[in-house]
Protein backbone atom coordinates (compact mmCIF):
# COMPACT_ATOMS: atom_id res chain seq x y z
CA UNK A 1 0.00 0.00 0.00
CA UNK A 2 1.37 3.44 -0.96
CA UNK A 3 1.47 6.40 1.46
CA UNK A 4 -1.64 8.04 -0.76
CA UNK A 5 -3.96 5.09 -0.13
CA UNK A 6 -3.08 4.34 3.13
CA UNK A 7 -4.02 8.10 3.56
CA UNK A 8 -7.36 7.62 2.06
CA UNK A 9 -8.07 4.52 4.21
CA UNK A 10 -7.59 6.86 7.13
CA UNK A 11 -9.87 9.69 5.52
CA UNK A 12 -12.51 6.86 4.97
CA UNK A 13 -12.58 5.51 8.25
CA UNK A 14 -13.02 8.49 10.12
CA UNK A 15 -15.77 9.26 7.59
CA UNK A 16 -17.73 6.01 8.41
CA UNK A 17 -17.07 6.56 11.90
CA UNK A 18 -18.84 9.78 12.11
CA UNK A 19 -21.21 8.89 9.88
CA UNK A 20 -22.43 6.64 12.24
CA UNK A 21 -22.00 7.87 15.33
CA UNK A 22 -24.65 10.41 14.12
CA UNK A 23 -27.13 8.19 12.70
CA UNK A 24 -27.04 5.99 16.34
CA UNK A 25 -26.26 9.34 18.68
CA UNK A 26 -28.04 12.51 17.34
CA UNK A 27 -31.02 12.10 20.40
CA UNK A 28 -28.13 11.99 22.83
CA UNK A 29 -25.65 14.33 21.49
CA UNK A 30 -29.05 16.87 21.09
CA UNK A 31 -30.22 15.52 25.18
CA UNK A 32 -26.47 16.51 26.21
CA UNK A 33 -26.50 20.16 24.63
CA UNK A 34 -29.90 20.07 26.46
CA UNK A 35 -28.59 19.26 30.20
CA UNK A 36 -25.43 22.22 29.08
CA UNK A 37 -28.20 24.44 28.86
CA UNK A 38 -30.73 23.60 31.73
CA UNK A 39 -27.17 24.25 34.16
CA UNK A 40 -25.89 27.38 32.45
CA UNK A 41 -29.73 28.72 32.44
CA UNK A 42 -29.95 27.54 36.28
CA UNK A 43 -26.67 29.88 37.34
CA UNK A 44 -24.99 26.49 37.51
CA UNK A 45 -21.59 25.72 35.44
CA UNK A 46 -19.53 22.45 33.76
CA UNK A 47 -16.77 21.26 35.01
CA UNK A 48 -14.52 18.91 32.72
CA UNK A 49 -11.82 16.50 32.79
CA UNK A 50 -9.86 13.72 30.93
CA UNK A 51 -6.48 12.13 30.49
CA UNK A 52 -4.00 13.19 27.85
CA UNK A 53 -5.34 13.73 24.65
CA UNK A 54 -8.92 13.85 26.34
CA UNK A 55 -7.68 16.14 29.13
CA UNK A 56 -6.58 18.79 25.98
CA UNK A 57 -9.81 18.10 24.73
CA UNK A 58 -11.75 18.88 27.97
CA UNK A 59 -9.56 22.05 28.19
CA UNK A 60 -10.25 23.27 24.53
CA UNK A 61 -13.91 22.66 25.53
CA UNK A 62 -13.69 24.82 28.51
CA UNK A 63 -12.05 27.32 26.79
CA UNK A 64 -14.95 27.54 24.12
CA UNK A 65 -17.47 27.61 26.65
CA UNK A 66 -15.43 30.39 28.39
CA UNK A 67 -14.91 32.71 25.31
CA UNK A 68 -16.71 31.78 22.31
CA UNK A 69 -17.55 29.31 19.88
CA UNK A 70 -18.60 30.96 16.78
CA UNK A 71 -19.56 34.39 17.74
CA UNK A 72 -18.99 36.81 20.15
CA UNK A 73 -21.34 36.65 23.26
CA UNK A 74 -20.49 36.48 27.01
CA UNK A 75 -18.81 33.93 28.38
CA UNK A 76 -20.19 30.82 30.18
CA UNK A 77 -19.39 29.25 33.94
CA UNK A 78 -16.78 25.88 32.85
CA UNK A 79 -13.72 24.57 34.24
CA UNK A 80 -11.01 22.49 33.40
CA UNK A 81 -10.07 20.43 36.11
CA UNK A 82 -6.69 19.05 34.04
CA UNK A 83 -5.66 22.91 33.75
CA UNK A 84 -4.50 23.86 36.92
CA UNK A 85 -1.26 22.10 37.20
CA UNK A 86 -0.80 22.88 40.68
CA UNK A 87 -3.75 21.62 42.69
CA UNK A 88 -3.16 18.56 39.75
CA UNK A 89 0.39 17.96 41.25
CA UNK A 90 -0.78 18.33 45.08
CA UNK A 91 -3.53 16.53 44.92
CA UNK A 92 -1.16 13.79 43.45
CA UNK A 93 1.98 13.76 45.27
CA UNK A 94 -0.01 13.94 48.60
CA UNK A 95 -3.00 11.57 48.18
CA UNK A 96 -3.08 9.91 44.82
CA UNK A 97 -3.33 9.95 41.22
CA UNK A 98 -6.94 8.66 41.19
CA UNK A 99 -7.64 11.74 43.47
CA UNK A 100 -6.75 14.42 40.90
CA UNK A 101 -10.19 14.78 39.50
CA UNK A 102 -12.33 13.50 42.49
CA UNK A 103 -11.06 16.00 45.25
CA UNK A 104 -11.19 18.87 43.05
CA UNK A 105 -15.04 17.94 42.14
CA UNK A 106 -16.16 17.73 45.35
CA UNK A 107 -14.52 20.48 46.19
CA UNK A 108 -16.01 23.17 43.95
CA UNK A 109 -19.07 21.07 42.23
CA UNK A 110 -22.62 21.66 43.11
CA UNK A 111 -25.76 20.17 42.35
CA UNK A 112 -27.06 21.23 39.13
CA UNK A 113 -23.36 21.36 38.25
CA UNK A 114 -22.69 19.02 35.11
CA UNK A 115 -19.02 17.14 34.36
CA UNK A 116 -18.23 16.42 31.19
CA UNK A 117 -15.81 13.69 30.92
CA UNK A 118 -13.93 12.28 27.94
CA UNK A 119 -12.16 8.89 27.74
CA UNK A 120 -11.24 6.81 24.99
CA UNK A 121 -11.19 4.36 26.95
CA UNK A 122 -12.52 4.77 30.52
CA UNK A 123 -9.52 2.57 32.11
CA UNK A 124 -8.17 5.09 34.22
CA UNK A 125 -9.22 5.36 38.12
CA UNK A 126 -8.99 9.34 38.24
CA UNK A 127 -12.04 9.67 35.22
CA UNK A 128 -14.03 6.90 37.57
CA UNK A 129 -13.60 8.89 40.54
CA UNK A 130 -14.44 11.85 38.90
CA UNK A 131 -17.58 10.17 38.12
CA UNK A 132 -18.42 8.54 41.83
CA UNK A 133 -17.51 12.24 42.81
CA UNK A 134 -20.27 13.98 40.47
CA UNK A 135 -22.81 11.64 41.71
CA UNK A 136 -21.85 12.23 45.13
CA UNK A 137 -22.37 15.92 44.65
CA UNK A 138 -25.64 15.76 43.12
CA UNK A 139 -24.09 16.80 39.67
CA UNK A 140 -25.35 15.01 36.24
CA UNK A 141 -22.14 13.44 34.10
CA UNK A 142 -22.13 13.58 30.55
CA UNK A 143 -19.59 11.10 29.13
CA UNK A 144 -17.85 10.60 25.73
CA UNK A 145 -16.55 7.69 25.74
CA UNK A 146 -14.72 5.11 23.70
CA UNK A 147 -15.58 1.34 22.87
CA UNK A 148 -13.68 -0.20 25.84
CA UNK A 149 -15.30 1.78 28.20
CA UNK A 150 -15.21 1.41 32.33
CA UNK A 151 -17.24 4.38 32.96
CA UNK A 152 -20.43 2.95 31.35
CA UNK A 153 -21.26 0.60 34.30
CA UNK A 154 -20.89 3.60 36.75
CA UNK A 155 -23.51 5.83 34.36
CA UNK A 156 -27.13 6.70 36.15
CA UNK A 157 -30.23 6.88 34.86
CA UNK A 158 -30.14 10.85 34.20
CA UNK A 159 -26.53 10.90 32.72
CA UNK A 160 -25.64 10.78 29.54
CA UNK A 161 -23.38 8.44 27.13
CA UNK A 162 -22.13 9.29 23.84
CA UNK A 163 -20.18 6.28 23.36
CA UNK A 164 -17.91 5.87 19.99
CA UNK A 165 -17.77 2.50 18.77
CA UNK A 166 -14.16 2.35 17.82
CA UNK A 167 -10.76 1.01 20.15
CA UNK A 168 -8.92 3.36 18.19
CA UNK A 169 -7.86 5.63 20.49
CA UNK A 170 -7.04 8.59 17.74
CA UNK A 171 -10.75 7.98 16.18
CA UNK A 172 -12.30 8.30 19.36
CA UNK A 173 -10.50 11.36 20.38
CA UNK A 174 -11.90 12.78 16.91
CA UNK A 175 -15.30 12.20 17.01
CA UNK A 176 -15.18 13.66 20.56
CA UNK A 177 -13.61 16.95 19.22
CA UNK A 178 -16.74 17.06 16.48
CA UNK A 179 -19.25 16.40 19.37
CA UNK A 180 -17.70 19.00 21.49
CA UNK A 181 -18.17 21.57 18.65
CA UNK A 182 -21.24 20.53 18.39
CA UNK A 183 -21.93 20.69 21.74
CA UNK A 184 -21.07 24.35 22.09
CA UNK A 185 -22.42 25.17 18.95
CA UNK A 186 -26.27 23.71 20.33
CA UNK A 187 -25.50 25.35 23.77
CA UNK A 188 -24.54 28.87 22.06
CA UNK A 189 -28.09 28.42 19.73
CA UNK A 190 -30.04 27.81 22.74
CA UNK A 191 -28.74 30.97 24.64
CA UNK A 192 -28.11 33.17 21.91
CA UNK A 193 -29.75 32.34 19.16
CA UNK A 194 -28.26 31.99 15.48
CA UNK A 195 -26.32 35.78 16.09
CA UNK A 196 -26.60 36.44 12.26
Amino acid sequence: MDLQQRLIEHFHTSLDLKAHVIEEYAPQIELAAQQLFHSLISENKILTCGNGPSGALAQYCSALLINRYQHERPGLPAMALSADSASLTAIAADSHFGDIYSKQIRALGQPGDVLLVLSSNGRSASLIQAVQAAHDREMVVVALTGDQDDLTALLQPDDIEIRIPSDAAAMVNESHLLIIHCLCDLVEFQLFGGME
